[in-house]
């Protein structure tokens, strides 16, 4: 289970909570600067994001590096520059630019033999042979789910250590690509998409291997801030939603910050 976390904070709380894993997605990284998840974001901003998530936490990051943000040389170097930041494992789809959410329709794919010359490329790049290529798959919506099974056998005899089945629309789905791909599974379980949602033991018992919840926190983290603003706008006040809010203490708690304390005291006397 890897939940979409939202930033070093995010990941501490995930880490809190005694998840394993943790998740960034593309589309938050967009949504985060009021974007859409339209290939507007660049390798170095989600890069910087990444920096800031594995600087403070100690999970292993997936990251959703969208294309690979380009061509087979811009993939050898964007899966340099991640295993550089820090992530332990990315994804990457076989769509063509502009991308969009797997879950939207008018999307494309390029072509499989173009795919699997960006996998083998990203395969070859790295320099930890456990930092994972995740080969994501947009062409069941696009092609249907045969081509989708094809790509995926495709893309790992090509180097990819796990597939990301994009928008399987039934559980039938779901097992049929389980049955007939012979390697590691990643299921995407996203609010208001084509799939439907399965729970981690629904996956685990068809013989899925990793889940992400891409923007589950994200968007609740958004309803949040709207009502807590609805509420200071409408009263003038917090006063009333203090039960909304996680308290300093909580706060202090959760970041460490005495400890950060301690530290600066104890250097401050070697400094004496």
């Amino acid at each position: 289970m890897a939940p979409g976390v939202v930033g070093g904070i995010g990941a501490l709380i995930a880490e809190k909570r005694g998840f394993k894993a943790a998740y960034l997605s593309g589309s938050q990284v967009a949504g985060m600067m009021g974007l859409p998840d339209l290939s507007v974001t660049t390798m170095n901003e989600v890069a910087e994001e990444v920096q800031r998530i594995t600087a403070i936490s100690r999970l292993p990051l997936i990251v959703d590096v969208d294309t690979g943000f380009g061509e087979v040389v811009n993939v050898i170097r964007t899966v340099r520059v991640m295993e550089a930041s820090g992530a332990s494992a990315i994804h990457m789809e076989d769509q063509e630019l502009p991308k969009k959410c797997g879950h939207l329709n008018g999307k494309k794919v390029i072509d499989r033999d173009e795919m699997i010359r960006k996998i083998s490329a990203a395969a070859s790049a790295r320099k930890n042979e456990d930092f994972m290529i995740i080969a994501r798959t947009d062409a069941r919506a696009v092609n249907g789910l045969e081509d989708a099974i094809d790509r995926a056998n495709a893309y790992l005899e090509a180097g990819a250590d796990a597939i990301f089945t994009e928008a399987l629309e039934s559980k039938e789905e779901f097992e049929k690509m389980r049955k007939q791909v012979k390697g590691y599974l990643l299921a995407n379980m996203t609010e208001d998409g084509k799939s439907p949602l399965l729970s981690v033991d629904d996956l685990r018992s068809i013989g899925y291997n990793i889940v992400i919840f891409p923007l589950t926190a994200f968007r609740t983290m958004l309803k949040a801030i709207d009502s807590i603003y609805a509420d200071i706008k409408n009263y003038g006040t917090q006063r009333n939603s203090l039960d909304k809010i996680m308290r300093r203490a909580e706060f202090y708690d959760l970041i460490g910050y005495y400890d950060y304390e301690k530290e600066d005291n104890v250097f401050f006397e070697i400094k004496k």
